[in-house]
């Protein structure tokens, strides 16, 4: 499947869902500053995609980079709050709760 979605992005097909995908191929193969930049793109073309905002906060942890895991939970827990993804924000406010209490 990421072979596919790579060779799209290739032929110059770039948005949202593609970039999704390819973040999570990447982040399930634990290939996470991969995911991270893609999850980074997926973003950028919607701030208002929750799901994306939640992986990238993972990549950002699994990466050891607790400062940009907690940013982008943030900016996710706000985006799921004005779009009204109810789970997304529940679980982003549980990381971001694990975050605090580790940093403690």
């Amino acid at each position: 499947m990421l072979e596919s979605l790579e060779k799209m992005l290739a032929k110059g097909v770039d948005n949202s869902l593609l970039r999704f995908g390819l973040g999570k191929g990447y982040l399930d193969l634990g290939e996470n500053a991969k995911a991270a930049e893609h999850f980074e793109r997926c973003v950028g073309f919607d701030p208002k995609y929750s799901a994306a905002w939640k992986l990238l906060g993972k990549a950002h942890l699994a990466l050891g980079d607790h400062a940009a895991a907690r940013q982008a939970w943030e900016q996710g827990l706000e985006a799921a709050r004005v779009h009204g993804d109810k789970q997304a924000e529940k679980e982003m406010a549980v990381f971001l709760k694990k975050l605090d209490r580790q940093a403690q």
